[in-house]
Parts: C-alpha cells; structure tokens; sequence
C-alpha cells in the first residue's frame, strides 16, 4: 500500500512540499495515480467527483473560495473534502484558507503546501505516481543495448548469458542489468528494463567474480534504464530439436501483457554468439522499417518456382 507519507519522504522536498495541517492523516493511503483539481466541484456539483484523488486547488479555487460567503465555503468545502480524500496541495505558496485548514485537521487529510505553479504541480505529481502505480516484475537474465535495441538475454544458468554480454560490451554495446532485470511497464505500451541499485553496472562472470563495468569499459558502456524491444533466450544445441533456418516463424512472449519478439538462440562450441546477437538487433532494426528479409526471401523463392511450373506446362 502506498501512503502519503511515503510520497512525501520520497518527493516531498522534490515538489517543494510543506505540511501545513492533518498531520495525523499522513498514513492515509494513495490508491490510484490520478490528481484532481476540483473546479466545477467547489461550486457545489459532486455527481462524478474524483473523491479518492490527490487535490489539487490553484489560483482560481483560491479566489473563488474567498469569493463565497463563509457559511457557503464551509458547507463546498466539507462536499469535497471526504474522509477518502488522499491529500490536499495547495499551489504558488498561497495561504490556505482558515476553513480548509479546520477542516483538513478535523477529517485528518494532510493539506499541503507549496510555491510550484499549478500546471508544473500537476505534470509532476501525474509522472511520480504513474510511476509509483505502474505494473512491474523482475526476471532472471541480463538486459543490454545492442545497436539502440534493447536485448533481454535469457536462459537457463551456466548458459553463457553474462559472457554474451561481456563480448557485446567489448564490441561497444550497453550494459543495462545483469542476472536480475527489473522491468516496469511504462504508460501501458512498452516495458522499461533497469537493475537494482546495488547491482548496477556490475556483472558476475564466473571464474572471475564481480565485475564493475563502468570502470573497466568506461561509462559510454553502461545505462540505468532502457526500453525492452526483444528477448533473446540461449540454450544449449540439441540435435533432436528443430530450429527455424529461414526466420518465417515467429514467435512471442508475454511480459506484463506485452507481446515481445522471442528467438530460441541455440549454442554450441565455435558459434559467435555475439555476433548472432548483433545480427538479431540489426534484423529486428529492418523489421521496424518495414524490410523483412526472410519474408521477401520467400516471396522470391515462391516467384521462382511459380515461373518454373508455367515454363513446364507451357
């Protein structure tokens, strides 16, 4: 659950933020990552009002609250300041009226101050919780840059994954995450990857230890955060198992209910698997343009041998 209190600890001082009253609400939780500016609402039409979000009241509310008889403030007030209310921001370091004030005590809903603009408040506040609220997971693997595509490296341990990524970063390529890879889904369309904190820039080679990328390779080979466009998953090569020659089968995986493009790389002593993964973010750049290769491969071989059939019945 996220509180205001944790909000205000983590961008309090980032937003410029002074508590001016219901300092006992301060545990109250935030539960969706909408703000609201209250508007038509201060003039007394609650039929829709946006109880659960965080206030906003600029400028305009401000001169329209002291506009209103006392006795009409106070009854627009307690309207929309219900016991669901997360918190209360009072914008441009203006002082809060003495009835929100009293009443934002009363109902223990922290009230806010601060000397941001309105429309810049606003813009912040809808980017920090969206962030906050965002769908996230972690999984097993290393994320890195390859020719501005963002590589998921996947498979089972011992695979080699960490020794891919080593020979990309060699060759120039970023480093985003190794081993564990934070992914958080951004603005319900694509999937952000990132390592932990303590782990960044840092990889595990085996036989070697913990390594500090940044400062072997110098900080042009390393990066917080990139967006996640293909995923890679090495296994080892089996005889038994069919793998696709000519890339007409295309497979996906599912992150956070995004639809990723998937390869199956099998490996085995004397393949350059990092060159194989500098060809697959090459294609995968192709594709984004609008060149398959394998499809117009087949277009042509299926044009070669439609020409053939009619030479022989001709």
């Amino acid at each position: 659950m996220y509180l205001v209190e944790t909000f205000f600890k983590c961008h309090g001082k980032r937003l410029g933020l002074e508590l001016v009253a219901g300092d006992q609400g301060i545990k109250r939780p935030i539960k969706v990552p909408e703000v609201h500016r209250p508007g038509l609402s201060l003039a007394g039409y609650l039929k829709g009002h946006a109880a659960k979000r965080i206030l906003v009241i600029g400028r305009v509310e401000i001169e329209y609250l002291r506009d209103l008889d006392p006795e009409v403030r106070v009854e627009r007030l307690k309207g929309i300041l219900s016991v669901v209310v997360p918190a209360v921001i009072v914008t441009r370091n203006y002082r809060p009226p003495k009835d929100l004030c009293l009443i934002c005590e009363k109902n223990k809903i922290p009230l806010f101050r601060t000397n941001v603009s309105t429309m810049h408040l606003l813009s912040q506040l809808t980017m920090l919780l969206t962030e906050e609220f965002s769908l996230s997971t972690s999984l097993h693997g290393t994320l890195v840059e390859v020719f501005g595509v963002g590589i998921l490296i996947q498979g089972n341990s011992s695979v080699g994954k960490s020794e891919a990524a080593l020979g990309l970063i060699e060759r120039g390529h970023r480093l985003i995450s190794d081993d564990i890879v934070k992914i958080k889904l951004r603005e319900g369309n694509y999937l952000e990857g990132y390592g932990a904190e303590l782990t960044r820039h840092h990889m595990e080679i085996r036989g070697i230890g913990i390594i500090n990328v940044a400062n072997l390779y110098g900080a042009v080979c390393v990066r917080d955060n990139k967006s996640i466009d293909i995923v890679v998953e090495l296994e080892i090569w089996d005889d038994l198992n069919f793998y696709d020659r000519v890339g007409l089968d295309e497979k996906y995986c599912d992150i956070l209910g995004i639809k990723l493009p998937l390869h199956i790389l099998p490996v085995k002593p004397g393949r350059d698997v990092v060159l194989l993964l500098e060809t697959i973010a090459l294609n995968h750049r192709l594709k984004g343009m609008g060149y398959n290769s394998a499809k117009e491969f087949n277009s042509k071989l299926l044009e070669l041998i439609s020409t053939k059939s009619r030479k022989k019945v001709s």
